[in-house]
């Protein structure tokens, strides 16, 4: 059975939905080409760069979201244990360890075949919920960029306390 790409075009680029989207919420935004727009937000343990981009050619906005930490290349391996820890408790989207840069990042995608288009609560919703995971997770990754080990650092960052002092 093969597989047919249906092309209806599209009324709306997504990368201008998303423009509209932070329009709205008044979040800080560059839109660096047609393709792409680079959102800043402010989160609890650091400030997070998020890109869309817009892949045409598979038909879906690609969402990465970084923070600002530098993984040395000794820690490197420990981290690439941490992501993979990691990775299986997530339900979608991803960790993924730019070596070169040192660099962690959360990635997601959302597809979006025969010229369908993103609404708005789509774009929000894909926003928080990749927030929401680098946000859990931010301490594990600083833990083991400071010396701990993979297993150490998760089981320190969900640690739940109970209770009042």
């Amino acid at each position: 059975m093969a597989l047919h790409s249906i092309f209806d075009p599209r009324d709306v680029h997504p990368v201008d939905v998303i423009e509209s989207v932070a329009n709205d919420n008044r979040w800080s935004f560059e839109r660096t080409t047609d393709d792409e727009i680079a959102i800043s937000v402010a989160g609890q343990w650091a400030d997070y760069h998020v890109s869309y981009s817009w892949l045409d050619e598979h038909e879906a906005l690609h969402l990465a979201c970084a923070f600002d930490m530098t993984v040395t290349r000794p820690r490197q391996s420990e981290i690439t244990r941490l992501l993979s820890i990691i990775n299986e408790q997530l339900l979608f989207g991803h960790f993924d360890l730019w070596e070169s840069e040192g660099a962690v990042m959360f990635r997601h995608s959302l597809i979006l075949p025969g010229g369908l288009e993103p609404t708005a609560l789509q774009v929000e919703r894909l926003l928080a919920a990749s927030l929401e995971s680098c946000e859990a997770y931010f301490q594990a990754f600083h833990f083991v960029v400071e010396g701990s080990r993979a297993e150490d650092a998760m089981a320190a960052a969900i640690f739940e306390t109970f209770g009042t002092a």
